[in-house]
């Protein structure tokens, strides 16, 4: 397991974050019903560049002690971006 992995599941065990589910419309009009856990395996699975910026980000958020769902949510519509482009 990765050095971040370990401090991602790490940081979620410790938020104890519920699931999140969010209506998304995409730019050509599609809606996508998406949730926390998908995002979440998406991040998982995401290069290393891209994990060390997400890890850079949810920590500010947590220092600020802000929600990381909307962070999540985010992600989620960039998600729906790539999936309908596709």
């Amino acid at each position: 397991m990765s050095v971040f992995l370990q401090w991602f599941e790490t940081f979620l065990e410790e938020k104890n974050l519920p699931v999140a589910h969010w209506n998304i419309t995409a730019s050509d009009g599609t809606e996508h019903v998406i949730d926390s856990e998908v995002v979440i395996e998406a991040i998982k699975t995401a290069p290393a560049h891209e994990q060390a910026e997400i890890k850079t980000t949810i920590v500010k958020i947590d220092s600020l002690n802000g929600d990381v769902n909307h962070f999540f949510r985010h992600l989620a519509t960039a998600l729906v971006e790539n999936y309908s482009a596709a």
